[in-house]
């Protein structure tokens, strides 16, 4: 059972006033940044489209193009990432990860490896609808081999369930009991199956091995293939890609816009459970970040004379990046 997001929509929400704040806080020299946190950062995806058509029908202004032209750096991506509706950040962001010199092939790993059949499939119309072309002609005209043959199977986004036993088996089978490796046995199962079902085949797979799935993966496959599979099954999945991030600052922020309102919350536990340390304490020590502290920075952030609920503190540690 997932824990969900740490971004909720707000109570009490009023899309005319927090535009007005919003207009308020990069109208004239200078802009007050911790305004526009105040409002975005507490607000949900739909709030803030809420919160865009109400700056342009009532202050005659695109809001997006103010923001742009107010911000700069990661607090400016972070911003723009925050106010564009989620299946469009995913489309730009696979966009971005194949156009130009080289290929992000960890962008492309990571969302399409995470999310569901119905997000997928939204995925694929909007880019069909964005680019005038499909998703899958552009991985096939950027990537090759069994990586290719991966995300081409993760784009068909149908992930459903069989025989817990028969495909912890057949992955034995098509591994460790043999000389060689059956990638395309690896390939079908992992790509062809849902996340929960996933989990129960590992459960079965180590049983049967005395290995787990990931250690297999390791000595079975190699370079793109083999990260594509460990992130098919959540074994490096968000908590791991955000592991030392120092100088990874795209991939961070896409995590936690993409993220923020889906899974962040089951983030956070799983990076403490296989690091020791929390999310948070990472982030405030990787030298992109105000030099206050969390405590500080709760004691900061105070909104109608309460405290803002301590869900959101790690959004406004993030966000104050610069």
């Amino acid at each position: 059972e997932t824990k969900g997001g740490t971004v909720k929509a707000a109570s009490g929400f009023n899309a005319t006033e927090d535009a007005q704040v919003l207009r308020k806080a990069m109208k004239g020299l200078g802009t007050d940044e911790d305004a526009i946190i105040g409002v975005l950062a507490c607000r949900n995806t739909a709030q803030r489209q809420e919160i865009r058509t109400a700056y342009k029908s009532t202050i005659g202004r695109d809001l997006l193009e103010d923001l742009k032209s107010e911000l700069s750096s990661n607090f400016e991506q972070v911003i723009l990432g925050m106010m564009t509706p989620t299946v469009l950040y995913d489309v730009q962001e696979l966009r971005r990860a194949m156009k130009g010199a080289g290929t992000d092939e960890g962008c492309l790993i990571e969302i399409l490896a995470s999310r569901n059949p119905e997000e997928i499939r939204r995925i694929n119309q909007t880019y069909q609808q964005q680019y005038g072309r499909s998703l899958e002609e552009d991985i096939c005209s950027d990537t090759s081999f069994m990586f290719q043959r991966v995300l081409v199977s993760l784009t068909a986004g149908g992930r459903d369930e069989g025989n817990y036993l028969d495909d912890a088996l057949d992955l034995y089978e098509a591994g460790e009991k043999r000389w060689g490796t059956d990638e395309v046995k690896f390939l079908s199962i992992l790509c062809s199956r849902n996340r929960n079902h996933l989990l129960h085949v590992f459960d079965e797979y180590k049983r049967i091995s005395q290995k787990d799935i990931e250690q297999s993966i390791k000595s079975e496959t190699s370079g793109s293939f083999e990260d594509a599979l460990l992130a098919i099954g959540e074994l490096v999945g968000t908590e791991l890609i955000l592991l030392g991030l120092g100088t990874d600052d795209s991939t961070l922020i896409r995590v936690m816009v993409s993220r923020a309102e889906i899974d962040m919350l089951d983030i956070r536990a799983n990076f403490k459970r296989l690091y020791g340390k929390s999310l948070a304490t990472l982030l405030e020590t990787t030298g992109r970040f105000c030099s206050f502290s969390v405590e500080e920075m709760i004691k900061s952030k105070v909104q109608d004379g309460r405290l803002l609920n301590t869900d959101f503190v790690f959004n406004f540690i993030f966000l104050h990046c610069y």
